[in-house]
């Protein structure tokens, strides 16, 4: 593939702030959730929850769909291609899934922000680990993408192969 000067490094440096990015945005949305669960302030609890929606539609939806976006870009434009290398494919995989279950878990960052809007709701029904537990997976699929980018393991496809063998 053909590709136009420098068009692979700004894709890559696309692929590599977006993906920085969203990492980020977990660590921060990580910190907000354990705010949420631990602190004894009712208004900042309540705040928490309040945030997380909106931090989830305008930050880490647009990030990770950018990261999965730039990723498929900058594949096509290098020697390793989208579908050539397990680690490609499995780099594919991370943030394909993690994005999926990120926009099915919007619905429920929703409900958090209504039960913490209804100041009638006690502070324990507001309370709910789920976020902090899906921060935490999300942190463990980045890193493991990050791994597999940086040390690049050994192993083609069947497609890899036979498009390196001519078969």
């Amino acid at each position: 593939m053909t590709v136009v000067p420098g068009l692979r490094r700004i894709a890559l440096v696309a692929h590599v702030s977006a993906s920085l990015g969203w990492f980020g945005a977990v660590l921060t949305f990580l910190a907000v959730g354990i705010v949420a669960l631990i602190s004894p302030e009712e208004h900042a609890v309540r705040g928490a929850y309040l945030v997380m929606d909106p931090v989830a539609r305008l930050v880490l939806v647009p990030l990770s769909i950018a990261s999965l976006v730039t990723g498929v870009i900058s594949s096509l434009s290098t020697q390793w291609g989208l579908v050539r290398h397990y680690w490609v494919v499995f780099k594919l995989v991370i943030n394909v899934v993690a994005t999926l279950v990120l926009l099915m878990y919007l619905e429920t960052f929703r409900l958090l922000r209504v039960a913490a809007a209804d100041l009638s709701a006690p502070l324990a029904l507001v309370r709910n680990p789920s976020p902090v537990v899906h921060a935490v997976l999300a942190l463990i699929l980045l890193l493991a993408a990050t791994t597999l980018g940086v040390f690049r393991p050994r192993g083609m496809t069947l497609y890899g192969w036979r498009k390196k063998h001519g078969a």
